[in-house]
């Protein structure tokens, strides 16, 4: 049998590299950012054309590299940040790998100048597909410019994964926001389709958290600046600074919450619970608080090498850095009196005054209670007594001395037959077609055995197709303000507010301007309160964001969709005979009562075979 195991050429092997390294443009920009960033830059700009499926270009001015080094950045496994394995477990850049470039360059058009300080001329290098075409001296400044154009040109099934051009931009602001908070030292700048989307100066002051927090307003918006909360702790095993939000700013999504370990963003559920756990009894069930918390820990003592994308990590001892995360955001919070905490000093408004101090003490009133005493059942005493009220003098104003006196005085009223008559409850009365399980589920009865209603999902539902048909034939009722309600938003959601404007209308948001920060409603639907109105717009944007529907009517059903999520009746909600009943009566008036607008199963039943076999099994 012949030899059938064969070497891959470069370009295959890059290829197969890239769908690791290069998942999305996202992940181009956050390579050539972070290597702007190792190579000293102290101003980034990011210029993106077609949510970077055209261009990604980023501009530094870093120390540039030399003509032989910018043509071994292409091999694979190039690298100037590690040169033995020991190094893997004392990273201090960004990067280390050397695949990126070589990952990159595979599969789109790369074209690249850069120029080190020492040189007179720089050089420039053009590469289509990971063949290199030209490598010649060119005029340029210190630094590099590299230039990414139709990523994936070569690749047309990894292309068309590619998502809208919203979505995939929104990726593009998540990496460079990343980068952003971390180095505040650094000015950023990003430019989308010729439009200015961060503008963001380089901090001036001489103190880090200063920085930190003039980077984090301009990103997430003036109104993030009060909300914000400093964390500061150093010891052997970790120093943890950074903010977190106060609990009366929690939000329903987990978006604005960051973890950055040695400068490098990351994800880690155990350290996000370490973060809750902080803030336990001090957020509404469904809540969760935005944070941005920067780690430092010995290099030794941290993996980034488990990872693709080096957004996981792992530590030697986490459980002590859980211990320190929650007792120093917990000891932040009471510090600036955002968590309760026990005041043992006297409140002198509540001391005795002076004349009252020796006086004798008086003891409480008592009160007798006859627990035997029925208002409406008499004892023998009391039974069959008819009253007559013959000494009243109000009805001598109008029957003076007419004959009618004497029959109003000969009036009889048996006052335990009335009294027995408004409270007795008649038998269907207190037989119940439904009952509710764990506040969370509806019981009833059924011919062919019994239903279980999920009240929340059922609810969606029901919520759901009431009001996808007026939103579509009418527009949903709306209510005037009688002062204008301001919303904070960050900057990077207008372009998503006008996109569904006329549609939020239809649903009762009438927005009246639009502001850099800011929405300003004149109106909100009838069927919410003022205070409800922040949280199901936050939804909206964010459900927009995340996935944009092409047609109209996808945006009207996604609008209606997140109403019916934020209105719909929440698990552990306590409801009354009469709003059961309702909700069983109106889930199964729905065309569709099976499942809730997000495909969650609304109920399941238990025939009679059923509950006999669980009992006879």
């Amino acid at each position: 049998m012949s030899d059938i195991i064969r070497l891959l050429p470069d370009n295959v092997a890059n290829q197969i590299a890239a769908g690791e390294v290069v998942q999305r443009p996202a992940s181009v920009v956050k390579e050539l950012m972070e290597n702007a960033v190792d190579a000293g830059a102290k101003n980034i700009k990011l210029i993106i054309k077609d949510a970077g499926k055209t261009l990604i270009q980023v501009i530094d001015d870093g120390a540039g590299m030399s003509a032989g080094d910018a043509r071994m950045a292409f091999e694979r496994h190039a690298t100037s940040k590690i040169k033995k394995a020991e190094d893997l477990f004392n990273l201090s850049t960004n990067g280390f790998r050397g695949e990126a470039l070589a990952s990159i360059a595979a599969i789109s058009h790369v074209h690249l100048k850069t120029k080190t300080s020492e040189d007179e001329l720089g050089t420039e290098i053009k590469i289509n597909g990971g063949e290199i075409l030209t490598q010649q001296p060119a005029n340029c400044s210190k630094g590099s410019v590299f230039e990414v154009k139709n990523l994936f040109y070569n690749i047309p099934a990894r292309r068309s994964f590619l998502k809208s051009n919203t979505i995939e931009t929104r990726h593009i602001i998540d990496a460079f926001q990343r980068i952003a908070f971390t180095y505040p030292h650094i000015s950023f700048s990003m430019v989308h389709n010729e439009n200015e989307v961060f503008k963001l100066p380089k901090g001036k002051s001489t103190q880090w958290i200063s920085n930190s927090r003039q980077r984090i307003v301009a990103i997430m918006g003036k109104a993030t600046n009060e909300k914000l909360v400093p964390i500061k702790e150093d010891t052997d095993i970790l120093k943890i600074k950074g903010f977190v939000t106060k609990p009366s700013f929690a939000k329903k999504k987990k978006g604005e919450q960051f973890f950055f370990v040695n400068n490098r963003f990351i994800k880690n559920p155990y350290l996000n619970h370490a973060v809750m756990n902080a803030y336990d009894g001090l957020l509404q069930p469904g809540y969760h608080p935005s944070y941005f918390l920067f780690l430092e820990v010995p290099a030794e003592s941290v993996d980034v090498n488990i990872h693709p994308t080096k957004t996981e990590v792992k530590f030697d001892n986490d459980r002590d850095l859980y211990a320190i995360i929650r007792s120093t955001i917990k000891h932040s919070l009471g510090q600036y009196n955002v968590a309760p905490v026990l005041d043992f000093n006297r409140d002198a408004e509540l001391d005795t005054p002076y004349s009252f101090k020796d006086k004798a003490y008086t003891s409480e009133p008592s009160i007798e209670v006859d627990q035997n005493y029925n208002p409406f059942k008499s004892e023998n005493q009391y039974q069959g007594i008819k009253r007559h009220e013959k000494n009243s003098h109000w009805e001598a104003l109008y029957l003076s001395d007419h004959p009618e006196k004497e029959l109003i005085e000969n009036i009889t009223v048996d006052l335990d037959n009335i009294s027995q008559e408004l409270f007795d409850e008649s038998e269907e009365s207190t037989s119940f077609k439904t009952f509710q399980v764990q506040s969370k589920y509806i019981a009833s009865s059924i011919k062919s055995g019994m239903v279980l209603i999920d009240q929340n999902a059922a609810h969606q539902r029901i919520i759901y197709e009431e009001y996808l048909a007026k939103i579509t034939m009418e527009g949903l009722g709306h209510q005037q303000l009688l002062f204008p309600l301001s919303i904070s938003i960050s900057k990077i959601d207008i372009p998503v507010v006008k996109q569904i404007q006329q549609d939020l209308k239809s649903a009762g948001f009438h927005i009246s301007k639009i502001e850099d920060e800011a929405l300003i409603l004149d109106a909100i639907p009838t069927t919410i309160s003022e205070k409800e109105v922040i949280n199901i717009l936050e939804t909206l944007i964010d459900n927009f964001k995340n996935e944009v529907p092409e047609s109209s009517f996808s945006q009207i059903d996604m609008i209606t969709k997140s109403l019916a999520k934020s209105l719909a009746i929440k698990p552990g909600t306590i409801l009354n005979n009469k709003e059961q009943e309702n909700i069983l009566n109106s889930l199964f008036s729905c065309k569709e009562p099976n499942y809730s607008p997000f495909g969650k199963k609304t109920f399941i039943t238990l025939s009679l075979d059923d509950l006999e076999e669980k009992f006879n099994s």
